[in-house]
């Protein structure tokens, strides 16, 4: 039993003024691992006096000297690969591949940032005027616990980048893995103040964050619903916010693709992170004339897909965060025998030998039409709907017909046709005969899958405000 019971302030590991515990539950057993104690309304303001504080002299530090606390923390991070993996599994019940991956991508966002203050310019010239890009201020950043430190990692990076100090709020159920990334950035030796983490409550700490007036952007992460929520305080402020939240990723097969390497690929998509992704591929989009050679090449991959302890090499689905997630994804298999949708492959209940921990059995619906709620909404969780076109028009338009726009992917073996099917999705990304991620470039949602976009030059002005000089 391991208790966490301080936050960091001011350069600082401190013991918090709240004192509300929360239990810290290993998925994959359901037995407690240990407690955090949680900040409260004072610690989230202690932490925003100390950023603003910080901000007046790291608004003015020069790119060399930023560039070198990024190499700081990513040599921090190199030094810890593997208790980074390994927090991942135990707490929040990651895959080892997923969490071997989310590692890499943890020490890419500070690559990909350094990589673009080598070459980004904060003055430039429009018209006749010389034009400033300067810090906003002090950054919120609120995460969520399905990748919880590549999120603090490339929002805290781009700030850092920027010039801005921040506040950052993770989520309670992923604070082990808080406490390790927060030992690599105190080691990394920041001035005091540039970073602050208050491990608490949404409805406390992340409300404070939203409303407070010192705190100039928010970036958050996580669902539709709580985006919402944030935009509607942040806008007494005037905040600047970036939201990515959910999504419901159309998966276009087109007739031409190869669909031996195809479905399988669809599978990945749809099951990534466990299917616990905003970006899963949960809508797989296939030629009404291919049903049946789909559910055959669908049944033979899952029937070598392993589901399981997580700590495990071949894993590829693990267990859900909590047994509030599972209960959430078994409705959601329920409304979708409840709606008429045919379950091909899994659903209700646990896999057999797996009843201790949150495993969900891989699901897949076929005879599901877009209309229903498990064609709509985000489940976030191993369940994919099969729904099928007649024509390459009628794919785009159900594609389409959602109130998501996060990702997307579309498999052709005609590369300028998967182009041209791409160009007409509307989603922040669409992945073309593959599934792949450039640090480089934004990230982010059309409609209800967000605001603003995070990564590349893009991603790195949603943290400055450009200021003209007219003379």
């Amino acid at each position: 039993m391991k208790t966490i019971d301080k936050i960091y302030i001011n350069g600082e590991f401190i013991t918090p003024e709240g004192t509300e515990y929360f239990d810290l539950i290993n998925p994959t057993t359901n037995e407690q691992l240990g407690k955090v104690l949680l900040g409260n309304q004072k610690d989230t303001q202690k932490a925003i006096a100390a950023a603003k504080e910080a901000f007046k002299t790291f608004s003015k530090t020069t790119i060399t000297k930023r560039i070198q606390y990024l190499q700081n923390i990513q040599t921090s991070i190199e030094k810890r690969k593997e208790e980074f993996i390994n927090v991942m599994i135990e707490e929040y019940g990651g895959t080892k591949q997923f969490a071997t991956i989310s590692y890499a991508y943890m020490l890419k966002g500070f690559e990909s940032v350094i990589n673009l203050l080598d070459t980004y310019d904060f003055t430039k010239t429009m018209g006749k005027s010389e034009v400033q890009m300067t810090p906003i201020g002090v950054v919120g950043i609120i995460i969520p616990w399905n990748s919880s430190n590549v999120f603090i990692c490339s929002k805290l990076s781009t700030a850092i980048a920027a010039g801005c100090t921040s506040v950052i709020k993770p989520s309670e159920m992923s604070a082990q893995q808080t406490q390790l990334i927060t030992e690599c950035l105190h080691e990394a030796g920041l001035p005091k103040g540039v970073f602050n983490i208050v491990n608490g409550l949404g409805e406390i700490v992340g409300a404070e964050i939203s409303r407070n007036p010192d705190i100039a952007k928010i970036s958050f992460t996580g669902s539709t619903n709580v985006g919402k929520i944030i935009a509607k305080e942040a806008v007494n402020t005037m905040k600047r916010v970036t939201l990515e939240l959910g999504g419901k990723s159309p998966n276009i097969i087109l007739d031409d693709a190869n669909f031996s390497e195809a479905i399988p690929l669809a599978v990945i998509a749809a099951y990534m992170n466990s299917g616990q992704a905003c970006i899963a591929g949960t809508r797989l989009l296939v030629p009404e004339n291919r049903l049946e050679d789909v559910k055959k090449i669908i049944k033979e991959v899952l029937s070598n897909t392993i589901v399981g302890d997580p700590k495990n090499e071949t894993t590829a689905v693990g267990p859900m965060v909590s047994a509030k997630q599972y209960e959430r994804v078994q409705n959601y298999i329920q409304i979708g025998i409840d709606e008429g949708a045919e379950v091909l492959i899994g659903g209700l209940g646990k896999p057999e030998g797996l009843e201790k921990g949150n495993f969900v059995k891989p699901t897949v619906f076929v005879n599901v039409n877009n209309q229903m709620r498990i064609a709509r909404e985000e489940i976030f969780g191993p369940v994919l709907s099969i729904i099928t076109y007649k024509t390459e028009e009628e794919a785009i338009e159900i594609a389409n017909d959602t109130t998501y726009g996060l990702q997307a992917y579309v498999s052709s073996s005609d590369e300028k046709r998967a182009h041209k099917v791409a160009s007409q999705i509307n989603a922040g990304r669409v992945q073309i005969n593959g599934i792949g991620h450039d640090p480089m470039a934004p990230f982010g949602g059309f409609k209800q899958s967000g605001i603003g976009r995070e990564f590349g030059i893009i991603g790195l002005e949603a943290y400055l405000e450009p200021k003209a000089l007219i003379r």
